[in-house]
């Protein structure tokens, strides 16, 4: 019995330490197998949203973005995620007792090193980077589908390893040249007596007032460091094509500044083959606003005579019909409106219980095909079938134009002028 409840306390520990290593995960919404790449994102999404200078007065929104920090600064080393994993919150906590690191850090210090500057929104007294503009290539059919894409540039971000330091150790100290300042004032005799002071960057701290004795290899003491990193861009239905999203505070980081936003506009590329594995028609559509249009060819049988079915695949596959009937004509150049079968017309709700999407119209322009030759048995029946209603039905278009029956004298006499 002793052996018995022995492994039963056994067994209840490790289930514990189970349900204990999924709460950070949880906290970041993602799975156990989430890789590094993935930990960002999430802490990236959520830090923003949780930020009490977004959610001024909301406790709530403060204790979440606490949480949204320690469950990031866990998960988002190596160690500390190895240990949580196998221990949980107890065993990360033991380590950290024991000088091992990743202890709690401020949620706002986090926060400022993942995205640059002070770990505050909108602080009047600091310096904002420059704000970076990009244009992604869009296929029609996810304007009008929706799709969530991801692209890759090469990002400045904050060397963590120096944490942004430049210096191996992290240690900093104030440059002994320049007293901090970051400036030297050096004077210049000019003449006798005459001298003339000159400001410039201190050479030795390179005008930050700082200097560190041991350089950070992977930085090489620049504090940041290129890499590529990933954005994912979620495109709603029907949004405009030459639509801009924001990216708060996502351009370049910097220790020295607060980053910038990256700006992503959504343009509409040129359909090719790879982007229509299913050979669907609506991959050719043209668009313009919240209308599609689209040409359909027909020959001069089915423009004259009717008797015809058409069926276009959509973007997102289902089938638009259309047909005439015999003995429904259609002149050249036609176009016919196929209401509700253009665009989804974009709005914040999308499709939801507040929101039901509308669409746009689909314009059809129908080009008819004459044929360039034909067999003389045809030509002499449709000859003859058109000389038998052309005496009975026919108009003479030139006669009715008005127009002079045979050229005029004067038009003779130049002509033989000319020749």
């Amino acid at each position: 019995m002793r052996a018995l409840g022995a492994a039963l306390l056994l067994l209840l520990s490790v289930l514990h330490l189970a349900l204990c290593a999924e709460d950070y995960y949880k906290v970041l919404g993602l799975k156990r197998d989430a890789n590094d790449r993935e930990i960002k994102s999430a802490y990236r999404q959520l830090s923003k949203k949780f930020h009490p200078d977004k959610n001024p007065g909301d406790a709530t929104a403060k204790d979440k973005f606490v949480e949204v920090s320690e469950a990031y600064e866990a998960l988002s080393d190596p160690k500390t995620r190895k240990i949580y994993d196998q221990y949980g919150h107890d065993g990360l906590k033991q380590h950290q007792q024991q000088g091992g690191g990743g202890g709690h850090h401020d949620p706002f210090d986090i926060f400022s090193r993942f995205f640059g500057g002070s770990g505050h929104f909108g602080q009047p007294s600091e310096r904002r980077g420059p704000n970076l503009e990009m244009r992604v290539q869009i296929a029609l059919r996810d304007f009008y589908n929706g799709q969530t894409v991801e692209f890759h540039w090469d990002k400045q971000e904050i060397c963590e390893h120096c944490d942004g330091t430049g210096a191996e150790d992290k240690v900093v100290d104030t440059c002994g040249k320049c007293g901090g300042r970051g400036i030297v004032i050096q004077k210049h005799m000019i003449a006798p007596g005459m001298y003339q002071q000159i400001q410039t960057h201190c050479d030795q701290c390179g005008g930050r007032g700082k200097s560190i004795k041991h350089t950070c290899h992977v930085c090489q003491g620049q504090r940041v460091i290129r890499q590529q990193t990933p954005v994912s861009v979620t495109i709603q239905r029907g949004i405009a094509k030459d639509a801009r999203i924001v990216y708060e505070n996502e351009a370049d980081a910097s220790p020295d500044y607060v980053a910038g936003d990256l700006i992503v506009t959504l343009n509409e590329k040129e359909p090719t083959p790879e982007d229509n594995p299913g050979h669907v028609d609506g991959a050719n559509f043209r668009r313009r606003g919240d209308d599609l249009f689209w040409k359909e060819v027909i020959s001069l049988r089915e423009a004259w005579m009717g008797d015809w079915t058409r069926n276009l695949t959509h973007l997102d596959g289902h089938v638009v019909e259309l047909k005439r009937e015999r003995g429904q004509v259609i002149q050249p150049g036609h176009v016919e409106t196929v209401v509700g079968e253009g665009m989804p017309i974009w709005h914040e709700d999308g499709d939801s219980v507040y929101h039901k999407t509308e669409f746009g119209n689909l314009y059809v322009e129908y080009a008819v095909v004459l044929p360039d030759q034909m067999e003389s048995g045809m030509e002499k029946e449709f000859w003859a079938v058109w000389q038998k209603w052309r005496g009975k039905i026919g108009v003479d278009l030139h006669k009715d134009s008005g127009r002079p029956e045979r050229p005029t004298d004067l038009w003779k006499d130049r002509h033989h002028e000319e020749l």
